[in-house]
């Protein structure tokens, strides 16, 4: 880069920003004018503190529920819970969501029909009671050490690549890493009906759940913090009656999951410094559309 007075850039020629003409200066060689475009920050957005807390609840929430489900396969594997008794809670439970879900949609245009609701979520109950027995001894092979590791690593995975942005409905890659991790557990139970049981359970919490929980963030949004407050207060409370100290790192990391993250979101955004130029790509603002089709 050089400046009009400088070698190489005679004074009697003005230059000119064009490619398509041969011109008496170096390839690299700018003028005086090249820093006048210069802009900064012109397309960063400015946060506010409580509006990305209140955004920080997703994933936060998400966070307690997998706390959830392994409070529930602990107390399963203590023998402390009656699969029966699971199965007629989260059925209760499906229904009421279902239900919850429906008065919510109001009368927007359904893709899919009840009873193709109804035929899917028979289809999964029949598969997973039949092979029940199959995943009860998937992982008789493998050490319980193993088996815990997979797990931890599985829904670790599942939070990672949830789609917080579009919950619903849940990433693939999430929900597959979801329920892998919920086989290897379940396949520690004691009996066919626990694995089945706690099966049912993972899908009401990764699958069935996000997809609640989006509906009402679009159309209760004044009921989305409390919803998410509840779950985390599950979360919390669930894993206390079995781990205190667990609970306790857990609260600490939703505090700062929800309240110390966009704090420091908010305050470095104060500091960043885009700056936009000539030296930027082109951007073809005009609608294309028309040429394609």
């Amino acid at each position: 880069m050089g400046a009009d007075s400088g070698p190489g850039a005679p004074a009697a020629v003005p230059w000119r920003k064009v490619l398509y003409e041969r011109q008496p200066f170096p390839d690299n060689y700018v003028d005086r004018r090249f820093l006048e475009e210069l802009r900064r920050n012109i397309r960063v957005r400015q946060y506010r503190y409580w509006a990305v807390v209140r955004e920080t609840g997703l994933i936060a929430q998400q966070v307690s529920c997998v706390a959830v489900f392994f409070t529930l396969w602990s107390y399963m594997e203590q023998g402390e819970l009656v699969p029966s008794a699971v199965l007629w809670v989260c059925l209760g439970c499906a229904l009421l969501g279902y239900g919850l879900y429906e008065i919510l949609g109001g009368f927007c245009v359904r893709e899919r029909t009840r009873l193709a609701d109804l035929q899917s979520a028979t289809i999964f109950l029949a598969f997973t009671f039949g092979f029940s027995p199959v995943l009860k001894t998937l992982t008789e092979s493998v050490s319980t050490d193993t088996v815990h590791a997979m797990s931890a690593v599985m829904l670790l995975a599942h939070l990672v690549s949830f789609p917080y942005a579009q919950p619903s409905p849940p990433g693939s890659l999430s929900l597959n890493a979801a329920l892998f991790g919920s086989v290897c557990l379940a396949s520690r139970l004691p009996g066919a009906l626990h694995t089945f049981t706690m099966l049912s359970c993972a899908l009401l919490v990764f699958a069935l759940w996000p997809c609640l929980l989006h509906r009402v963030r679009e159309r209760a949004e004044w009921s989305f913090p409390w919803a998410a407050v509840l779950v985390c207060l599950a979360g919390v409370g669930g894993l206390g009656s079995l781990w205190p100290e667990g609970a306790l790192l857990l609260s600490l990391a939703l505090l700062t999951l929800t309240l110390v993250c966009p704090l420091l979101l908010v305050h470095l955004q104060r500091h960043k410094d885009n700056i936009h130029g000539p030296w930027d790509e082109a951007e073809i603002r005009e609608d294309l559309s028309r040429f394609l089709n």
